[in-house]
């Protein structure tokens, strides 16, 4: 299927000629052998990022080339969970909580956030053995998504953090899967195995569950409070 190694604070996914959809600072639909979730260290505020992402994974004797997501979390807190065709890698970090408060009456007190550093984040890297068009590749990504915000909501009371990021991968060779809505087999298996990863990484970071309770609580954060007029077509 996958193939999953960390070193030198890099994880790598490996799968030869596999299509990925990345929603991070590198994204889009690309061909490559491999993807990356990379942990940088606290303070870090580096703008070269292709430059960055490549010394990391040559410093981690990675060779592949491709899409890379960038988290604060250590990758000991690295969690996966696999059922069926698909596989969920997950770094989940809360200490920059976004809000958006369902109440109109919210008033924005958002903490400052600095969006060159990812002080939390959630990072995931999907894989389906399953061949996906360009259409069901990119629904999957909002499927993820979708479950990633769920769970957190559940867990620690927040949809997301201001730095989340999302790669979904598809095996070009596989057997063909026309649709991953949520109750199709890939669609269903990757919501299950998101939040599995997503819990289980936030567990380990949070082994007391200590999360923030307000974005005032949280190092980072931001609480969106615009309130735009609704209209009718």
């Amino acid at each position: 299927m996958f193939e999953a190694t960390v070193r030198a604070e890099v994880l790598q996914l490996a799968r030869d000629g596999t299509r990925w959809l990345s929603s991070g600072y590198d994204g889009g639909i690309t061909e490559a052998d491999a993807a990356y979730n990379i942990s940088v260290p606290e303070g870090w505020g580096r703008t070269d990022l292709d430059e960055y992402v490549s010394k990391r994974r040559k410093r981690a004797e990675f060779t592949e080339v491709g899409p890379a997501l960038l988290t604060g979390v250590d990758l000991d807190h690295a969690r996966g969970a696999r059922h069926g065709p698909v596989v969920v890698y997950a770094t989940a970090g809360i200490s920059n909580p976004a809000a958006l408060p369902v109440d109109s009456s919210a008033t924005d007190v958002s903490g400052e956030e600095t969006p060159e550093t990812p002080p939390g984040t959630v990072n995931l890297i999907v894989g389906t053995t399953r061949a996906l068009g360009d259409g069901a590749l990119a629904n999957l990504l909002a499927v993820v998504a979708e479950a990633k915000s769920a769970t957190l909501v559940a867990e620690a009371g927040f949809p997301g953090t201001t730095t989340d990021a999302v790669v979904v991968a598809t095996d070009p060779d596989g057997e063909p899967a026309e649709y991953t809505g949520s109750a199709t087999e890939v669609g269903s298996a990757a919501r299950a195995c998101t939040r599995s990863a997503v819990l289980a990484s936030l567990r380990s970071r949070y082994p007391d569950r200590d999360y923030p309770e307000r974005v005032e609580d949280a190092a980072y954060g931001v609480r969106t409070t615009i309130q735009p007029t609704p209209f009718r077509l």
